[in-house]
């Protein structure tokens, strides 16, 4: 599976961005998870990775009481887009999260609909 960062029209990477604000081990656990979604693609499941609703998906990593998500896609020729990421402060993935991982999918497939 390859793993792709998805790119906003000014190229920032929101999912990037949230790496590099993470603190090296939470940091190495999320990268870990990332390396997972590579090898095991649609095949891996909790507690590393779970649907969420409309084709958005989350990988899971803690570290202590800090959780953190990174939400993604896949499309069609084995390949995920990692949206972007964030710390967990409730049980249920916040609706702004998920809202925002489906409106940067549609941006991709709008910008990207051959890839």
């Amino acid at each position: 599976m390859d793993i792709e960062f998805y790119k906003k029209e000014d190229g920032t990477e929101p999912v990037q961005e949230f790496l590099d604000s993470l603190e090296p081990k939470m940091l190495a656990k999320m990268l870990r998870t990332i390396d997972l979604l590579e090898v095991n693609g649609t095949s891996l499941r909790r507690p590393y990775s779970a649907p969420l609703e409309d084709g958005i998906f989350e990988l899971r990593a803690q570290q202590g009481s800090d959780i953190t998500r990174v939400l993604y896609f896949f499309q069609v020729g084995n390949k995920a887009y990692l949206t972007h990421g964030f710390t967990k402060k409730t049980q249920k993935t916040p609706r702004s999260e998920i809202e925002l991982a489906k409106k940067y999918r549609d941006d991709h497939l709008r910008r990207h609909p051959n890839e």
